[in-house]
């Protein structure tokens, strides 16, 4: 990686700017729902960005003007080789906060047993809830922290990361906690997100709606009161959350005013609908999604997000993007990394990929990891590279904004920006 070359005028600088590139994406005047063509991208070429002393966007233009226009006030970041400049990638839904390992689930898989069977004999997420459970906070800090830098290192500079691996009030608490102090040792922003409502705990398996309860009283008190997640997330399977548990659940988030996200539809139909009816943000997975659930998400404000990582890790089919896209929704595309269904935690491959079985175009693509994304965790401040915003930002080894997707994940960033700052890659 290339050195940058920087003048410093003054101790106390009050902007930046950064670039040269070939190449900008700024893709800030891309409509959040339907399809994209890959003539809808604005290209900026040999441009920079102007950043402020607090790391949001004051211009995106031409390096020239830029360099005509700096006064002793403002640092200059210059780069000599080549690169396409994107908004920092996010990944809108992983599980990064875990403890243990699940190979052997995967074994499992690859010798023919389905995830309902591997679950039966004991593994499946049950598996991680007792290896997490016996994870320390310090250990599970330490564990997320690492993973969130290897996303960084991807190029992400925001990642959702839900609990779900302790389903007791106190283990999910640790698992929160846990996020929110990995949140403070990385440069990337960690979304927390609570997911208690990822099974039925083994010790409420016979009282489904005395675990409910208790999150309603034991739980999500301490949430609001220690500000441990602003979001909450439940997996609705039959082998999960029925219907009428999962109605449950959605009232209480609801009544406690939290964002609602739902693992809808992998395996079978009904929670995209649930997600439509109480007004989720997004509803992630949708692998078994046909006609009827996708024509209600089209006409919702519902986003649909694919996890192609776990079409890969349990070789079922991938969400139907292009019919989801072609429909009129809004596509968001996240990594789902977790350690059962979807180890790999590579979004970049994973978006590459599902582009090329869903026939995505680049733009569907890459709006798909950035300003769809965004959207899909109500985060209006970065996605796109615009006056105002966060100078979260991502640049390619490449003078062609093409070879970063054709690549499909090989090509890795040559430098990533948060809030301006250049992170250590």
């Amino acid at each position: 990686m290339a050195i940058p070359f920087r003048c410093y005028y003054k101790s106390r600088l009050m902007k930046k700017i950064i670039g040269p590139f070939s190449q900008i994406l700024p893709m800030s005047e891309l409509p959040l729902n339907g399809p994209l063509r890959d003539e809808d991208l604005l290209i900026l070429t040999d441009a920079g960005i102007k950043v402020d002393d607090q790391g949001r966007i004051l211009a995106v233009g031409p390096w020239d003007a830029f360099l005509a226009e700096a006064d002793q006030k403002t640092e200059i970041e210059a780069y000599a080789e080549s690169m396409v400049l994107l908004p920092g990638l996010i990944d809108a839904h992983t599980h990064i906060c875990w403890g243990g390992s699940r190979a052997r689930d995967y074994a499992l898989r690859l010798s023919g047993l389905s995830y309902q069977e591997i679950a039966a004999q004991g593994g499946g997420i049950r598996d991680t809830v007792r290896q997490t459970r016996a994870t320390t906070q310090d250990e599970l800090t330490r564990l997320t922290v690492g993973r969130a830098q290897r996303l960084m290192q991807g190029g992400m500079t925001t990642i959702e990361v839900k609990s779900g691996y302790g389903q007791s009030i106190a283990s999910e608490l640790r698992m929160l906690r846990a996020i929110r102090e990995a949140d403070q040792q990385v440069a990337a922003d960690l979304i927390a997100t609570a997911l208690p409502a990822h099974i039925i705990p083994d010790e409420f398996a016979d009282r489904p709606t005395a675990w409910i309860e208790e999150l309603a009283h034991n739980f999500f008190p301490v949430v609001k009161q220690e500000k441990l997640a602003s979001r909450a997330d439940i997996f609705v399977e039959d082998h999960a959350y029925n219907a009428t548990l999962a109605e449950r659940y959605m009232e209480l988030v609801r009544s406690l005013g939290l964002d609602l996200t739902v693992h809808a539809d992998q395996f079978s139909t009904g929670g995209s609908a649930l997600a439509i009816t109480y007004g989720a943000v997004s509803a992630d997975h949708l692998e078994a999604s046909g006609e009827k659930e996708i024509a209600a998400l089209a006409k919702s404000k519902v986003v649909a997000t694919a996890l192609p990582g776990a079409s890969l890790g349990l070789g079922i089919d991938y969400t139907p993007a292009r019919f989801l896209l072609d429909a009129g929704c809004c596509l968001a595309i996240a990594s789902d990394w977790n350690p059962g269904s979807a180890p790999m935690g590579d979004l970049l491959t994973q978006a590459a990929l599902l582009g090329v079985y869903e026939k995505l175009t680049l733009a569907e693509t890459l709006a798909g990891i950035t300003t769809r994304a965004a959207h899909a965790l109500r985060l209006p401040d970065r996605g796109c590279l615009q006056v105002g915003l966060w100078a979260d930002m991502v640049a390619f080894p490449t003078q062609d904004y093409r070879d970063i997707v054709y690549y499909q994940g090989q090509m890795r960033p040559s430098r990533v920006w948060k809030a301006g700052q250049p992170l250590s890659l």
